[in-house]
């Protein structure tokens, strides 16, 4: 199938050529004397491409531009220009043409640029596509719940998601955090910029700086090129921080420095980089708890705690089971090329009784399973995980009271239950703050508070 081209030229002999090239190359070409003509034609025709001259008797290609931009914005347009009035191309660039070609003619330079554009129109359909496919994905009617405690997630979302305040989700793991997150960004005024995220307590404290906010060529070994970080990837959209509380100390004080003035150096850089950001940040660990510890700084947690949403764990939102667990029957049957069953009266019980520590998470798992190995028209019973194990005991032994009283005998007592977990966890500390139920950041802060050394620990 042609690509559908009108050319819009008041030199006939110009017309004629061009007709002659585009149609050899592929266009299916239509011709009009004049910006009015161009007008009538679109009326009735849709063009995938607009190529006109700039100086025309009556309305100019200048005067003609913005009406094609306003009334038919779908369609691409290529300016032609004399050699004296480059200016006018950039101003027509400016307006919105996807690009200027200058008299006369070179066609194998016009078709190149021709191309171009379409490739480009093309890229911004594919575009539009995913972020309309996002925002449905991510929109309200893909969060399942009829709860009064989901109700009132939902207005919270909506009475937040479009202005520019900072979000704290609070929740347990598996409830739906990263969900709210997209809901919030696609229901705000940023809704068409990017949405980046960042899981904090996945990456390596080493990188975990140069991954927010960038560095710079040789900002350290393996650095062989400037590189943009979260902060300015997402500049004009949204920033997700999940798991916040497992920043170090020191990366906190960079961010906060970056929610507070929306500035910040790269690592390595010396020059401060200024980005329109909005953050919604999210924990299952509790904050106000970290800031007592010393794991967090107190003013880092007023800055992000400006509008908190607190999400429900699943075990007190019954209600939405059978909700959840149909709706991920049917994704997961058309997702598999699987027969969707119903569910049956025992398979409901199931569902209400089980605790679900993993959340929404873990139910989405158990159902994708369940279709996977269902073969029957009725789901008569479901393979439901095991309780988790409970974690290692703590040492039963506490040391002696230290001739330095209860603070000294205390201190001592945390240095070997800290001395134990990182024995249990091989010495990796994310491992061993999972162990100890607190934050990476909080044991990091205490293993430097009181001294300990990875030398010495025997590790199995």
């Amino acid at each position: 199938m042609h690509t559908p081209a009108l050319v819009v030229d008041d030199d006939r002999a110009v017309r004629a050529a061009l007709k002659v090239n585009l149609t050899k190359a592929g266009y299916d070409v239509t011709l009009a004397s004049s910006a009015e003509e161009a007008i009538e034609l679109m009326k009735s025709n849709s063009y995938d491409i607009m190529l006109t001259d700039v100086k025309m008797g009556g309305m100019t290609g200048m005067e003609l531009l913005p009406l094609v931009r306003t009334h038919y914005p779908d369609t691409r347009i290529v300016v032609m220009t004399g050699h004296g009035s480059v200016r006018d191309a950039v101003t027509a660039m400016q307006a919105g043409a996807a690009n200027y070609v200058i008299k006369p003619v070179e066609k194998d330079e016009l078709l190149m640029l021709m191309d171009r554009a379409l490739e480009t129109r093309a890229l911004q359909r594919e575009l539009a596509r995913l972020r309309k496919e996002v925002g449905e994905k991510y929109g309200f009617s893909n969060i399942i719940g009829v709860s009064p405690a989901m109700q009132e997630v939902y207005e919270q979302v909506q009475a937040v998601a479009d202005s520019n305040a900072t979000v704290l989700l609070l929740g347990e793991t598996g409830t739906g955090k990263e969900l709210i997150a997209h809901a919030i960004h696609y229901r705000s005024r940023r809704a068409n910029a990017p949405l980046v995220a960042v899981n904090c307590g996945a990456l390596p404290e080493a990188l975990l700086e140069s991954e927010l906010f960038g560095h710079e060529k040789g900002a350290f070994t393996g650095a062989v090129r400037q590189h943009q970080g979260k902060f300015e990837q997402a500049d004009g959209g949204t920033l997700f921080l999940d798991e916040v509380g497992e920043l170090s100390l020191q990366t906190q004080v960079k961010l906060l420095r970056a929610l507070d003035s929306g500035t910040f150096t790269r690592v390595g850089g010396e020059h401060t980089v200024k980005v329109d950001v909005r953050v919604i940040a999210a924990t299952n660990r509790d904050l106000y708890k970290e800031v007592q510890g010393g794991g967090l700084r107190a003013d880092l947690y007023y800055r992000l705690n400006v509008f908190s949403i607190r999400l429900p764990p699943l075990r007190d939102r019954k209600d939405d089971i059978p909700l959840l667990a149909d709706h991920f029957i049917r994704r997961f049957s058309e997702r598999h090329s699987r027969p969707l069953p119903s569910l049956s009266t025992a398979v409901l019980r199931q569902l209400n009784t089980y605790p679900w520590p993993g959340n929404v998470r873990e139910l989405e798992h158990v159902m994708e399973r369940a279709i996977l190995l269902n073969h029957a028209p009725e789901l008569s019973s479901l393979k439901l995980p095991e309780a988790p194990s409970p974690p290692p005991a703590a040492p039963s032994a506490a040391p002696r009271l230290d001739p330095g009283g209860l603070p000294a005998t205390l201190e001592n007592y945390e240095r070997v239950l800290i001395t134990a977990a990182l024995e249990e966890a091989g010495g990796v500390q994310a491992r061993a703050a999972r162990l100890l139920g607190v934050s990476r950041s909080n044991l990091n802060y205490r293993i430097a508070k009181l001294g300990i050394t990875l030398q010495g620990i025997h590790f199995e």
